[in-house]
């Protein structure tokens, strides 16, 4: 299973971290574009060709989680004039975001996820989590090649990647803020996520959705401390065996 980060900046896309939040899972013979944050869809045309998407995850209506979604849209629409690509996004997300396009066409199934749900694509395992975040928000286990990876989606700390069981070979994890410097209680930060991940035993550990205002050297060190192993910084294109 493959990782591929098309963007990681925290709630607004900035310097150093470019686009918001999204990424690209390969395994199993699938390719998943897991959450459409501003900014990512061009780079992932950078690593993949739309056409072998086999799925869309949305984790939540956040705008750094989903507004190239409405690029994919018109790409698909009227570029390649393809149908039914599935959108997994939790309840009310297709009719909320699809107010701003007067409806969605045939252009994606648009499928509904909840606390728990589990879905196969291909020998690619996926599975949700209702996370610590004001709106529905899941984050998600992907599961293939003997492989396993978490990636939190926005959370607070009052809900943990040890939801999916211990032992977790790579957890993508947000970490918006540093410790002592937390602006709102549904976010991590750094040293949040690192406790996390090491009390769930995971083996790898790579921060994402850093506040664009914030030193990453610095959310680097307060993760590695809390975590017990060095930890990696997620940035544009980075892309990482599970």
């Amino acid at each position: 299973m493959e990782l591929t980060v098309l963007g990681c900046s925290g709630s607004y896309g900035s310097p150093p971290f470019g686009a918001c939040s999204g990424y690209l899972v390969r395994g199993g013979g699938a390719a998943v574009w897991v959450d459409c944050g501003s900014g990512t869809l061009p780079h992932l045309q950078q690593h993949a060709r739309v056409e072998e998407l086999s799925a869309v995850v949305l984790t939540h209506q956040h705008p750094d989680h989903c507004a190239d979604i409405y690029g994919l849209h018109v790409l698909m629409r009227y570029g390649l004039e393809r149908s039914g690509l599935p959108v997994f996004a939790p309840e009310g997300v297709e009719e909320r975001l699809g107010a701003l396009v007067d409806g969605w066409g045939d252009t994606f199934d648009w499928k509904v996820v909840g606390d728990g749900d589990a879905v196969q694509l291909g020998d690619l395992g996926l599975r949700f989590s209702r996370t610590d975040h004001p709106p529905p928000t899941y984050a998600v286990e992907a599961t293939a090649d003997g492989k396993r990876m978490v990636y939190t989606a926005d959370t607070g700390p009052d809900w943990t990647v040890g939801a999916f069981g211990d032992g977790a070979d790579l957890v993508l994890s947000e970490a918006t803020y540093q410790e002592g410097h937390k602006g709102v209680e549904w976010h991590l930060s750094a040293g949040e996520a690192g406790r996390a991940a090491r009390e769930a035993g995971a083996s790898r550990l790579i921060l994402t959705h850093l506040w664009p205002q914030v030193d990453p050297l610095e959310s680097v060190r307060q993760g590695t401390e809390a975590f017990g192993e060095p930890v990696t910084l997620a940035t544009p294109h980075l892309v990482t065996r599970v």
